[in-house]
């Protein structure tokens, strides 16, 4: 194992599996494992021994031959390469029931992600707190997001706001949307979209479970 120089890309597999790698890291270093082997890892995820190791390589940590990576260090790269070595501040847009569920998940913390403010178009909502955030009016989400210079936005509207919704934020400097609506948004090339499809995942599961019974 060579010391490698982290990639400024990493491909979006290697991304993806970053976090399954990081939980299994961490269970090994709160057992008390001072050096991880890309073998363990691959063994206890149930991954290719050769994918794992070709992953956790461009971590860009140093590892020995039989004694693997040194867990700490590897813990921070992987935490660097995902952007969860400091926090990432977020705006929600849509606080109703999923959007009020974001943000109470205390798991966001773990990742270094924290909603710093929450808009809706609902006036009932105006003023109110929930789960430490609170909900300001759209005709805000310009100026707040641009002061607080938030590049990241969760979109939880309903879907004949989602397309709306996402402008303003893409006006307003968002440059990632995190989109768990239905509707496939239209944003300039520079915006990242990550589609969240519950419908999707819960078509999956309910043929798989048809098809079995």
């Amino acid at each position: 194992m060579n010391e490698q120089t982290p990639p400024a890309v990493l491909p979006l597999p290697t991304i993806r599996r970053y976090p399954i790698y990081l939980r299994c890291i961490r269970e090994l270093i709160t057992a008390g494992e001072l050096h991880i082997s890309s073998a363990v890892v691959a063994e206890r995820l149930g991954l290719d021994p050769v994918l794992a190791r070709k992953d956790l390589a461009m971590a860009g940590v140093p590892g020995k031959p039989r004694r693997g990576y040194p867990a700490l260090a590897l813990q921070d790269a992987i935490n660097k390469a995902l952007g969860w070595d400091s926090t990432t501040d977020a705006v929600l847009v849509g606080v109703g029931s999923l959007g009020n569920a974001l943000l109470g998940y205390r798991g966001f913390e773990e990742h270094n992600l924290s909603i710093a403010v929450a808009f809706d178009a609902n006036p009932g909502l105006m003023g109110l707190t929930f789960h430490g955030v609170k909900v300001r009016p759209m005709e805000d989400l310009p100026r707040l997001v641009r002061r607080l210079a938030i590049k990241l936005g969760i979109l939880t509207v309903p879907s004949a706001a989602a397309q709306a919704c996402a402008d303003q934020l893409v006006a307003a400097g968002i440059c990632g949307i995190w989109n768990f609506t239905s509707v496939q948004l239209d944003v300039p090339d520079k915006v990242v979209v990550q589609n969240v499809d519950l419908a999707q995942s819960l078509a999956v599961l309910s043929h798989t479970i048809a098809t079995r019974s």
